[in-house]
């Protein structure tokens, strides 16, 4: 696929083109970077599956966003057995070209953010 063929036209706010506006359009939701490294960090994954993976999201967000990302050719779901049915979610290689940004992201977090029961050390006096 050339450079040009993976180039997709995304809604952007404002007169002129923004690559931050657009980027954002795509994995700018809440959930949709989460998931994008779920399927990153372990391959492709059922639905129950998933739900698992991404603490704290419901049935119907996390279908939401994969119909979203789905849409948008970031995700792929594929009909594994018909019975029971089994769906399977994977990143297309679109999707998979979002790795250094959620790396860079997870990078980011590590060195700025701590979890919210790390409390700082009172300093005694």
């Amino acid at each position: 696929m050339s450079e040009s063929d993976a180039r997709r036209e995304i809604w952007c706010a404002g007169e002129e083109w923004c690559p931050i506006t657009t980027t954002s359009a795509l994995i700018g939701k809440k959930w949709h970077p989460v998931i994008v490294h779920r399927l990153l960090e372990n391959g492709p994954l059922g639905f129950n599956d998933l739900q698992r993976s991404v603490d704290g999201i419901s049935s119907k967000v996390l279908s939401d966003s994969l119909e979203d990302l789905e849409d948008h050719d970031i995700v792929d779901r594929e009909i594994v057995s018909e019975k029971p049915v089994r769906v399977e979610y994977s990143l297309t290689e679109f999707g998979r070209s979002l790795e250094p940004v959620i790396e860079s992201m997870q990078e980011w977090g590590e060195e700025y953010l701590r979890p919210p029961e790390s409390e700082p050390e009172s300093q005694s006096s």
